[in-house]
């Protein structure tokens, strides 16, 4: 699918450490679009990922979204019928556990400069972390694959990985 069908409020999905955040940047660049980091929306900044208070990030969430043109990654389901609800166009990122995994690692460990990385946060190997990649992935990636059919958007699911580098192509954005 072309970028443009996907018009200007773009919502994306997928499993922790999927590369949504890579992806919206590379959109946000690629289509003069405002990009939107949910996990720096519903954490603090300058802590270990200490979420703000749920009314706190739900206000910054709507306020994100009514704007007229962005690029928006994050899950939180809770907040995702609003999302949809302004969104034109879905991305769903569906990639291998593994991938996940030793990308969470990788960024860990060397990429402190990332994309949606949280401001004056510190990212680190932690368990909790790794037992969700490799566990709630399974769940999340059944439940992902559910509510994309049912979606009334314009949308493109890209699965395996090679989808992803081929939608990176087709539509010229670079990382």
């Amino acid at each position: 699918m072309r970028l443009d069908a996907l018009g200007e409020r773009i919502c994306i999905m997928g499993p922790s450490n999927s590369g949504k955040s890579t992806l919206a940047q590379a959109i946000a660049r690629a289509r003069g679009l405002p990009v939107v980091h949910l996990d720096q929306l519903h954490h603090l900044p300058d802590t270990d990922w200490q979420p703000r208070p749920q009314r706190e990030f739900a206000a910054l969430h709507d306020a994100a979204i009514t704007a007229a043109e962005w690029v928006i990654e994050g899950n939180y389901s809770l907040l995702l019928p609003r999302r949809l609800d302004r969104a034109t166009g879905f991305i769903l990122l569906d990639v291998a556990t593994s991938v996940g995994l030793y990308r969470y690692v990788r960024r860990c460990w060397f990429d402190h400069e990332r994309h949606g990385a949280l401001e004056g946060g510190r990212d680190s190997v932690k368990w909790d972390m790794i037992r969700h990649i490799m566990v709630a992935t399974r769940s999340n990636r059944r439940r992902y694959r559910g509510m994309f059919a049912s979606i009334q958007l314009p949308k493109v699911r890209l699965a395996p990985r090679t989808a992803v580098s081929d939608f990176y192509r087709a539509n010229g954005l670079h990382r």
